[in-house]
Formats: C-alpha cells, sequence, structure tokens
C-alpha cells in the first residue's frame, strides 16, 4: 500500500512513507500482557529489550522533515529492535 499510494501521489509531490513498528512497551502492554508473554517476546529481540514510545518518534520526525528525507517515498522504516530482518 506505502508502494502504491506513494507512486499515485508523486506527480501531487507528495511523498508517502511507513513505519513498522515491533513491539513497543506500552499502556496497552501494562494491562494485557502477561510479564511471561513480554518476557518470552524479549528474548527474541536482538536488542534483548523492548522499545519504547520515545524511540519511535526520531523515525516520524526524520520522515516529516523535508530537509532530512525528501528525496525518500515508498519506503518502510522498521523500528523493532532487530527482530524482522532477512
Amino acid at each position: 500500500m506505502t508502494r502504491g499510494m506513494a507512486k499515485e501521489y508523486a506527480d501531487d509531490k507528495i511523498r508517502v512513507n511507513a513505519v513498522a513498528l515491533g513491539v513497543i512497551y506500552t499502556p496497552f502492554h501494562q494491562r494485557h500482557s502477561t510479564p511471561q508473554a513480554l518476557e518470552a517476546i524479549t528474548k527474541g529481540l536482538p536488542l534483548g529489550r523492548l522499545g519504547t514510545a520515545e524511540e519511535c518518534v526520531g523515525a516520524y520526525l526524520f520522515l516529516a522533515s523535508e530537509a532530512m528525507s525528501g528525496y525518500i517515498t515508498g519506503q518502510t522504516i522498521d523500528v523493532n529492535g532487530g527482530q524482522h530482518m532477512p
């Protein structure tokens, strides 16, 4: 969808990108995830810990900045502690 929209809106000078988050420790997980489940997830992460909401902000600021990412479109930035790597 990201790439399709990027192609569709390129003529209008609209860049379309995505941020794909991994497991980010939020109030949702505090309420709905068991400590055992979070521990199991954490063991599978190369960085060995869950992410925080604050750690996601940089990707959004980068993509929102014309100066920093003005020639980037149709891309997905993975913010997931290395959870999904080829």
